[in-house]
């Protein structure tokens, strides 16, 4: 761990893997639940329940991961070891969930996410973990989730694109596109894996300090008021941004009625959100984190007013939204991980124990459990309301408002919970400055 900058060479070995775990990501968030959906044929709220069901299973795995995490010792590395021994679990649940076989329903879809969601923590978690011991400089933080994020939303757009890339004769439906983005992730995955774990340094022993017990560590995240601050800030934010995610195709499709452009729309709004990265970095080095959060999230409540108004055909004015909390959305994947690092320090600093990989744990529940919520509430209120994928004249315009305002509505509610919080959070120079002060820790 260095208070230095990160080379340029280590900072893209180790930001590689935000490419197939965005092309991960993205099905699993926009593609998965309409295509269990509309082919498979397993109606909303059982995908909402199954869904939410496979992600509760997380409450279980992320602590433990987390923990043995911090706690192992291998020659090959402590984070190291656990990235490479998820790649197996990886790669086969992503082919039975992305490829199911004929007759498959809900109980595949819940067992095939599950086995994902397993190997996803053993690999996100000491991954996540990595790069926030790389520097234990406050703004060089940002720069390494920026260049991670980077990676990420590049994945994200090469996986909103695949489908307008496709050849016509393919008929390229969401299996098609499955297909092929489960192929893609069995090759990368491994490929930028590997890679990291050659070129990026994993200091397990350096400075080495005391473990602690579980119960202590549990206990010091409890007085840790600026990470409980974040964690349930970034947890109210997650879910207003899993909302639209979710409902995103749904949404071009029934309510714009203009399903021919979700894919170059997705891709507009990744694009922007790489401009936007750079710029939020930019804007912290100035503002202060925290602070440069709030005004993204704000921006992109004025920006998400507009969404429920809009109606069939409102390509221009939803591409104008698309652009602008795509630039916004910049700030949510750079500065939040960001100060996640920096409130583990405070944790570090107090009880001499380091425990990144737990924090981290609660922090990829967190992520995870937005998104579960996201899905299992809103498609259940979809199915409540008489909305209907089999065609976008079956439902009624109950189901079709209902829609909109979950897209557009609701998202801003949980957005300014989230502002409020950080509102809360205590600045840099009171908070951390003095913790660089504290007792030498290592990694």
């Amino acid at each position: 761990m260095t208070s230095g900058r990160v080379r340029n060479a280590v900072l893209l070995a180790y930001a590689l893997p935000g490419l197939p775990l965005a092309v991960l990501g993205l099905p699993l968030y926009i593609y998965l639940p309409t295509f269990y959906a509309e082919t498979v044929g397993v109606d909303l709220a059982t995908i909402g329940l199954v869904l939410l069901s496979a992600r509760l299973w997380d409450v279980v795995t992320d602590p433990v991961v987390g923990i043995l995490s911090d706690r192992t010792k291998s020659k090959i590395g402590r984070r190291r070891s656990w990235v490479l021994a998820s790649l197996p679990i990886l790669c086969l649940s992503i082919y039975f969930l992305f490829v199911p076989p004929r007759n498959s329903g809900s109980t595949h879809l819940l067992l095939a996410s599950m086995a994902l969601y397993l190997g996803w923590t053993m690999f996100q978690l000491p991954y996540s973990a990595w790069g926030a011991e790389l520097s234990d400089d406050y703004h060089e933080r940002s720069r390494v989730t920026a260049a991670r994020e980077v990676c990420v939303i590049v994945g994200t757009l090469m996986a909103a694109a695949l489908p307008t890339l496709l050849p016509a004769d393919q008929g390229a439906g969401l299996g098609t596109v499955l297909w092929v983005l489960a192929l893609t992730l069995i090759v990368t995955l491994p490929a930028t894996s590997i890679a990291t774990c050659i070129f990026v340094p994993d200091k397990q022993n350096a400075a080495p300090v005391r473990r602690g017990r579980l119960g202590e560590g549990f206990a010091a995240i409890r007085r840790n008021r600026p990470f409980r601050l974040l964690i349930v800030a970034y947890l109210l934010n997650g879910i207003a941004n899993g909302l639209p995610a979710t409902l995103f195709l749904l949404f071009v499709s029934y309510v714009l009625e203009i399903p021919s452009q979700a894919g170059p729309l997705l891709f507009i709004y990744f694009l922007s959100a790489i401009i936007g990265v750079p710029i939020w970095v930019w804007v912290s080095r100035r503002l202060d984190k925290h602070r440069s959060w709030i005004i993204a999230m704000a921006l992109t409540c004025l920006v998400f007013a507009w969404a429920p108004f809009l109606g069939p055909g409102d390509f221009t004015p939803f591409l104008a939204i698309c652009v602008l909390s795509g630039l916004c959305l910049g700030a949510d994947l750079a500065l939040p991980p960001s100060m996640q690092a920096d409130v583990v320090d405070i944790d570090t600093a107090e009880t001499g124990t380091r425990r990144t990989g737990l924090y981290f744990a609660l922090w990829g529940m967190a992520t995870k459990l937005a998104l579960a919520i996201a899905v299992g509430v809103s498609f259940p209120l979809l199915d409540l309301a008489g909305f209907q994928t089999t065609s976008r004249f079956d439902s009624d315009r109950d189901g079709l408002l209902t829609l909109a305002l979950l897209y557009g509505g609701l998202p801003i509610v949980f957005k300014i919970s989230a502002m409020a919080l950080m509102a809360r959070f205590p600045k840099p120079p009171k908070c951390f400055n003095q913790v660089r002060q504290g007792p030498e820790t290592g990694d």
